[in-house]
């Protein structure tokens, strides 16, 4: 009997010692499904022939309407002195159908364990967020929502990247990032022996945050494998934004330039990219109104319309963690989001080769835990 309360006890201790070591370990997410309408999509997709094919309706369910369905796990231990190890682990999914989003991955969203050191700033490893991405995040007018605004055009297709090295330091109002990847898996998983370029990737940032105003700036390029046996190609993205908030109205503009080389040094792309937008907040009811035009110099050696989007958001709290919204969208020389038959940025909007334009439309709810 006393053998049994010492191994018990013994038992306890150390449950109760590492429940110590482990500052707090949180499990959170977000399930947001809407109902949609859009019109004028492709009624073929790029695997079929003759696509992009007629423009036609559709109407269904689904995923993501503010924010990307997903759950995740984040944690942190102290180390002592003011070092901490951090970790997260994120994973996204399609709530209309229970399946993981960004290409079947577990952790597709963010996957990382590093550092961090109080006055010093995060060091961090895994799949992440570049810093463009980052730097931009309190610079969108939408907040990044999930279906009606083009972020992957803002910011680049490799928004998340495997393989990436991170600082993040943050000096009072002033926040600074970099990164670094050894193989983004845009295009290809990269860290090929002899091939150290191939799929890799870096960018940095930095911002302001203080009082009424905000600046940001940041500059990313990354390298991707068009072609077995090509030349990486260098995908190349520099930006300015600026916020202004007035008692419970915030105005956002910003600019990203863009020049897409392809391994042979073939201009693929070369653009210039504007956004300006508008929040307004009232108690529980939040208005968003945004503006995007993409000043497109060559695409793929053709010269072709500019596109450009304008988007609506009416977002009504019913509690601290559930929210009911209106989203709108139009544009006009592309598919909702600047999607094209040259490049898909929101994965399911090519424009129909009848049409010119295109109206999105949704009613959703979403909740976070």
């Amino acid at each position: 009997m006393k053998k049994g309360l010492a191994i018990a006890a013994g038992c306890m201790a150390f449950a109760n010692e590492t429940a110590l070591a482990q500052d707090g370990v949180t499990l959170y997410g977000v399930v947001d499904t809407n109902i949609e309408y859009v019109s004028n999509v492709s009624q073929l997709d790029s695997t079929q022939r003759g696509f992009p094919g007629p423009g036609k309706s559709r109407f269904g369910l689904t995923s993501g309407g503010l924010s990307g369905s997903r759950w995740g796990i984040r944690g942190t231990e102290d180390l002592g002195k003011g070092l901490k190890a951090i970790f997260a682990l994120e994973s996204g999914f399609e709530a209309d159908t229970g399946k993981m989003a960004q290409s079947g991955r577990l952790f597709g969203r963010q996957a990382y364990v590093g550092l961090h050191q109080k006055g010093l700033g995060q060091l961090s490893f895994g799949r992440q967020y570049s810093a463009m991405f980052d730097t931009f995040s309190n610079f969108s007018p939408t907040g990044y929502t999930n279906q009606y605004e083009p972020i992957a055009s803002m910011v680049g297709l490799d928004l998340r990247s495997d393989n990436t090295v991170k600082y993040k330091g943050e000096f009072g109002p002033v926040t600074a990032i970099a990164n670094w990847s050894f193989g983004n898996g845009v295009a290809s998983s990269g860290e090929v022996a002899g091939q150290f370029r191939r799929d890799s990737g870096y960018g940095f940032g930095a911002s302001y945050l203080g009082g009424k105003v905000g600046l940001a700036m940041a500059f990313e390029q990354f390298n991707p494998t068009l072609a077995a046996g090509a030349e990486p190609a260098r995908f190349q993205k520099a930006g300015a934004a600026a916020t202004y908030n007035f008692e419970n109205i915030k105005l956002t503009g910003g600019y990203r330039w863009g020049l897409n080389k392809s391994g042979s040094d073939a201009t693929l792309a070369r653009d210039n990219l504007y956004w300006v937008g508008a929040n307004y907040s009232l108690a529980a009811l939040r208005l968003t109104l945004a503006y995007y035009y993409d000043d497109l110099k060559n695409l793929n050696g053709v010269d072709v319309k500019n596109p450009w989007q304008v988007s609506f958001i009416a977002d009504y709290n019913l509690s601290k963690r559930t929210d009911v919204y209106l989203s709108l969208a139009y544009v006009k020389n592309s598919g909702l989001n600047f999607d094209n038959t040259a490049v898909s940025y929101s994965g399911g909007n090519p424009l129909g080769a009848d049409k010119q334009s295109m109206l999105g439309a949704a009613v959703g709810i979403r909740h976070r835990f």
